[in-house]
C-alpha cells in the first residue's frame, strides 16, 4: 500500500529547463553592467529568489547600487525572462514528466508545484500542464527563499497533507535542504555530488516510477 500522499515538484531543472532562459536574461543584464557572467556563475542562482540572485550578480562585479536601482534592474531582467518564456513550446517539457504526473494522479497521489519563480504559472500554462497539479505555490506567495522550508510547508498545507507524507523532487542543493527541513523526503534530480543529502538521486525526473516512492 502506498503511504506517500503527495509529490511536490520544483519547476526549473525538474520539469523543464528554464535555467537557460534565466541565464540569457541575467547575462544580458550583466553585459549591460559590464559584469562577467558565465554558465558556472548561473549555477549559483539556482533555487534562490530574484533579489538574492541580483545580489550575487552584483557581487561578481563588486558593483554597489541602491535598493531602488537593484529592484529596477531585477524587474528589467524579469521582463526579458518573461519574453523568452512566452515563446516556450509545450514540447520543451522533459521526457516522461507528463506520464509520471498522470501515473501519480491515477494512484490517488496528490501533486503540487513549488517553485521560487514568480513566473511559474506562466511556464506551466505554456507547457499545457496546469491541470496536472492540485496546487501551485510560486515566489509571489512566500517570504523566505529555499533553503527555508516555507514554500514546501505551504504546498503541503494547501494539499491538506502532512509533511512526513510528502516527497519533493528538486534539482538544487538549497531545494533539497528545504525539503528535508520541512520534514519531507526528497528525490534529487541531477548530480549525486551536489544533491547527496536527498534520499535518492536520479539523472532525469522522467526516470522515476511511482512504485519507487515507498523505497525512499
Amino acid at each position: 500500500m502506498i503511504l506517500t500522499k503527495a509529490c511536490i515538484f520544483d519547476l526549473d531543472g525538474v520539469i523543464v529547463d528554464t535555467a537557460h532562459y534565466h541565464f540569457l536574461a541575467w547575462k544580458r543584464l550583466a553585459d549591460e553592467l559590464g559584469i562577467r557572467f558565465t554558465v558556472e556563475d548561473n549555477e549559483r542562482l539556482k533555487g534562490v529568489s530574484r533579489m538574492q540572485s541580483m545580489e550575487i550578480l552584483l557581487g561578481l562585479g563588486n558593483v554597489a547600487l541602491s535598493q531602488h536601482d537593484k529592484e529596477t534592474l531585477a524587474n528589467k531582467k524579469n521582463t526579458w525572462f518573461v519574453d523568452y518564456v512566452e515563446r516556450m513550446m509545450p514540447e520543451e517539457i522533459y521526457p516522461g514528466v507528463k506520464a509520471l504526473l498522470e501515473q501519480l494522479r491515477k494512484q490517488g497521489i496528490k501533486t503540487g508545484l513549488a517553485s521560487s519563480s514568480k513566473n511559474a504559472k506562466t511556464v506551466i500554462q505554456r507547457l499545457h500542464i496546469e491541470s496536472y497539479f492540485d496546487v501551485v505555490v510560486d515566489g509571489t506567495m512566500v517570504v523566505h527563499s529555499k533553503p527555508d522550508p516555507e514554500i514546501f510547508l505551504l504546498a503541503a498545507s494547501k494539499l491538506g497533507v502532512d509533511s512526513k507524507d510528502c516527497v519533493v523532487f528538486e534539482d538544487a542543493e538549497a531545494g533539497v535542504e528545504a525539503a528535508l527541513a520541512a520534514g519531507m523526503k526528497c528525490v534529487g534530480v541531477g548530480s549525486p555530488v551536489q544533491l547527496g543529502k536527498a534520499q535518492r538521486v536520479i539523472e532525469k525526473t522522467g526516470q522515476f516510477k511511482p512504485a519507487e516512492l515507498e523505497q525512499l
